[in-house]
């Protein structure tokens, strides 16, 4: 495994995956300019970062040209990625996917730096091959709602080859699936979120359609592992980290309700356009290549999870 070198960026740094991956970063010794615009980001997930003499902030927006000095390595992160967000900052989605993604790869080019991007699952769309493999290409509907976002991250993946195939560049892309634990924006609409807020604050449980839609739930730390391991491994195509335990959303909010001990009902919403019926990922690659696997069970990462999210509901109150 490659070492990540002395100063690495991470754009997105202020979100709740590059934050964590900004900790990790910092534990492998290396310097971290963190840069983010606070779109979708909070100051708070960098809080406790305030003293790091090796951790360095920006405030700025990558769809604009920028460079911060030499570095060795960047983590493209930057991108609303909540359904909640994308939807309700469609074009700037497709421009950080864009744009962003562009002088992001400008910067590596520039410095010979190694380059990670944070893909998604989404890039499966709606998947018609369960589990999903890196070699699938997808069913996604590119002008449903949800497009801004997959098209977004289908384009940076496009752009990402054009600039290891044409210049070069030392790049990995990685297709995460469903992750969550703390610093996850509470209010994003998002399964674990919406069902550990509501649960929390007594709230009925939202369930969309019948509940047998699936979905495959990684804790934050597993993911972000995973993740380092394969900016290690200057892997250029597509790797799938996630969890590949399928669960019902109606089984995850039973398990919810038992970690929480809450007493809120289940209640049934109609299905959101486009959402897929069913995301689970085939990890064989990551397990070959990386020797990395998922350790975190969901009951287990749902209680590590679980004082980050009786803050916010208690923070939430107060501000009501």
């Amino acid at each position: 495994m490659a070492d990540l070198g002395k100063r690495v960026l991470i754009t997105g740094a202020a979100g709740f995956l590059g934050s964590h991956l900004t900790d990790a970063v910092l534990a492998t010794g290396a310097e971290v300019i963190g840069v983010d615009n606070f779109c979708t980001g909070s100051p708070d997930n960098l809080q406790h970062l305030k003293h790091e003499s090796r951790f360095s902030f920006e405030q700025a927006d990558i769809c604009k040209p920028f460079d911060f000095g030499p570095v060795d390595f960047v983590f493209n992160f930057a991108s609303p990625a909540s359904p909640v967000d994308y939807m309700k900052l469609g074009p700037e989605t497709l421009r950080v996917g864009s744009d962003g993604t562009v002088n992001a790869l400008d910067l590596a080019r520039k410095y010979n730096a190694g380059f990670l991007h944070a893909s998604t699952s989404e890039c499966y769309g709606d998947p018609e091959q369960h589990p999903q493999t890196e070699s699938y290409w997808g069913n996604v509907n590119p002008i449903g709602p949800r497009s801004v976002y997959d098209e977004a991250k289908r384009f940076s993946e496009a752009t990402i080859m054009a600039y290891h195939r044409y210049y070069g560049v030392r790049s990995s892309m990685v297709r995460i699936f469903n992750t969550y634990g703390p610093r996850l924006q509470p209010n994003d609409g998002r399964v674990i979120s919406n069902l550990m807020m509501q649960a929390l604050s007594g709230a009925d449980l939202t369930v969309y359609g019948d509940g047998s839609q699936t979905r495959s739930f990684c804790y934050v730390s597993d993911l972000v592992r995973g993740i380092v391991a394969l900016a290690q491994s200057g892997e250029p195509l597509p790797t799938n980290i996630g969890n590949p335990v399928e669960w019902t959303i109606l089984e995850c909010a039973h398990a919810v309700l038992k970690v929480t001990g809450s007493s809120s009902k289940i209640v049934y919403r109609p299905m959101p356009v486009d959402d897929p019926k069913q995301r689970k990922p085939d990890i064989t690659k990551a397990k070959a290549l990386l020797n990395w696997e998922p350790e975190v069970s969901l009951e287990q990462g749902l209680r590590l999870s679980q004082d980050y999210f009786q803050s916010r509901v208690e923070t939430l109150a107060a501000v009501r």
